[in-house]
């Protein structure tokens, strides 16, 4: 086992304890960066025990920090700028014994992506979004459906759902054309499985911190 993937092991081995679990979760779900007040509330502790478990997921390398006013003032009286926590970017993944399946899948986009075979994965993953159990379908499903697939949905109104969470992040990075294209098409796939496509719809909408699809209602 490599130094990074007795890195990885530590960082999710941090996770163990209950209370530093559902934190990170709260962090992870909040619509942007959140401050220990509200993990504090939402968890039902002290101030104090949210901010010891918030800074050992921030050790860990689980959240990354920030600083800034919430009250929107600036200036003198102001008062001192909010700690605020966010999932960090880096991933962490450990298998035992060894097994190198990031660089198989990219060799594998990569593959594709000379062979310009796109439009078969794009069937293909179309094809395995409506396989997907979804349960019942309904409007209230959708973020469900989406969250269970890992796309992290956050309603940005009404009638938009943005997915702050890519599931293939790092290939998405090396191939966006071939990897955002297969996100269109399994989303789709998801939406037509499920029976929700009638009323919700798949969009390319690339932007920096988030999957580059969006859904909205038609």
């Amino acid at each position: 086992m490599t130094t990074e993937d007795l890195h990885d092991l530590d960082a999710l081995a941090s996770l163990t304890d209950r209370v530093r679990r559902q934190a990170y979760q709260v962090v992870a779900e909040g619509a942007g960066p959140v401050g220990r007040d509200e993990v504090a509330e939402a968890l039902g502790v002290g101030r104090t025990l949210a901010a010891f478990h918030l800074d050992k997921l921030v050790a860990a390398g689980l959240l990354e920090v920030s600083y800034a006013r919430r009250s929107g003032k600036t200036g003198p009286g102001a008062g001192r700028p909010a700690k605020l926590y966010q999932v960090a970017e880096a991933e962490h993944a450990v298998s035992v014994p060894p097994r190198a399946y990031q660089a198989a899948a990219e060799l594998l986009a990569e593959a594709l992506e000379q062979a310009g075979a796109e439009e078969t994965l794009y069937r293909v993953a179309q094809r395995h979004g409506r396989r997907v159990p979804a349960g019942a379908a309904g409007e209230a499903d959708v973020t469900q459906l989406l969250a269970g697939q890992g796309y992290a949905p956050a309603p940005d109104g009404p009638d938009r759902i943005e997915l702050r969470n890519c599931p293939f992040h790092r290939l998405a990075e090396r191939f966006p054309p071939v990897i955002c294209g297969m996100n269109l098409a399994m989303i789709t796939g998801l939406l037509a499985g499920a029976g929700l496509d009638d009323r919700w719809a798949a969009r390319m909408d690339a932007a920096p911190g988030r999957c580059c699809v969006t859904v909205s209602k038609k």
